[in-house]
C-alpha cells in the first residue's frame, strides 16, 4: 500500500465533489491506522467568501468534515476495493471538538487522524488539526460504513 495519496486517488476512494471536497493529499499513511490530510485554505476557498467578510476564518464544522473525508479516505484506502467501492461513511457522532485557534486564509491546514477502535461497520477515530505546528483543533467521532443506495 502507498503511504501518499493525491487528489484523483482520493476522488477515486470518496464519493465527496467539488466544492465539498476538502483533503488535497493523504499522508504519512499507516494502513487502517493514521494519516495525515491536508487542505490548502485559500482567500477564495467557497467557505470563507462568506464566514466572515473583511475577517475569514474556516469554519470549524467543516475542519470536523475534513477529519471526516480524512478517516474515510484512510479506511477506504486500507480495504479491498470490493468492501468500500458500493459503500458510504457516515458521520455517526462527535463525541469532543475543540476548536483552539481561528484557522486563516492562505495556510496549510494538517490534520492528523487515528483510528482509535472498529466494531463491524462503526469506526472510531481522534484527530488533530495544526497549521505551522500550531494546534488549531482536535476531535473525537465516530463514522459508520453503509452500502451505497
Amino acid at each position: 500500500m502507498k503511504n501518499t495519496l493525491n487528489k484523483k486517488e482520493i476522488i477515486d476512494l470518496l464519493p465527496h465533489r467539488e466544492p465539498m471536497l476538502l483533503i488535497e493529499e493523504l499522508i504519512n499513511i499507516k494502513k487502517l491506522f493514521s494519516a495525515t490530510a491536508i487542505i490548502n485554505v485559500k482567500k477564495d476557498s467557497f467557505f470563507v467568501q462568506g464566514h466572515f467578510p473583511g475577517n475569514p476564518v474556516m469554519p470549524g464544522v467543516l475542519i470536523v468534515e475534513g477529519f471526516g473525508q480524512a478517516a474515510a479516505a484512510l479506511t477506504a484506502a486500507g480495504l479491498d476495493k470490493k468492501e468500500h467501492e458500493n459503500k458510504l461513511v457516515f458521520l455517526m457522532n462527535i463525541e469532543k471538538a475543540r476548536f483552539r485557534n481561528p484557522v486563516i486564509p492562505e495556510c496549510r491546514l494538517e490534520l492528523n487522524i487515528e483510528a482509535i477502535r472498529s466494531h463491524g461497520k462503526v469506526w472510531k477515530y481522534k484527530g488533530e488539526a495544526f497549521v505551522q505546528g500550531k494546534k488549531m483543533a482536535d476531535a473525537i467521532w465516530s463514522a459508520t460504513v453503509v452500502d451505497r443506495k
